[in-house]
């Protein structure tokens, strides 16, 4: 069950990106939790490219508490930002990159590549597809929830 102050922020979100140019997905425990993982959100993470986190930024600048900068982390970096809407984090990734095993950087994901529709309370919502997620949830060595993702993708057969 989702939260109904996760609902108001999404749709928010929503409305702020609809007929825009930006090319977005949601990601993570919210997009779990949209396409029926067991999973309790923690926040909203929207991924996109560079132009697009900027625009995303811009659109819902009243929200922002940390501005769009590069971030690395050990095995991930992007251009990262974060708003608050409600009382909801919302996380904003452009041009994610995973490292390699080797320590080189991946290129940024292609979002279309990956990108699936959910419908929820009247948005078509852009999602990651759980097969990505898994693989990458495993490249991350985030196991556990990677089992999860397993675990409903078996069910859904």
């Amino acid at each position: 069950m989702i939260d109904i102050s996760y609902s108001k922020a999404m749709r928010i979100t929503y409305k702020s990106l609809q007929d825009r140019s930006v090319n977005w997905v949601v990601t993570g425990s919210f997009s779990f939790a949209l396409q029926g993982v067991p999973v309790t959100p923690r926040d909203i993470d929207l991924q996109t490219d560079l132009v697009g986190a900027m625009a995303i930024e811009q659109l819902l600048s009243k929200y922002v508490v940390q501005k769009v900068k590069f971030s690395t982390g050990e095995k991930i970096r992007s251009h990262f930002g974060e708003l608050s809407i409600n009382g909801v984090k919302v996380e904003i990734m452009g041009d994610v990159q995973k490292r390699n095993e080797d320590g080189s950087w991946e290129k940024p994901l292609d979002l279309d590549e990956h990108k699936q529709f959910v419908e929820f309370r009247g948005m078509t919502i852009p999602v990651l597809a759980l097969e990505y997620e898994y693989e990458a949830y495993m490249k991350l060595g985030r196991f556990e929830r990677a089992e999860i993702l397993k675990e409903t993708l078996r069910a859904k057969e």
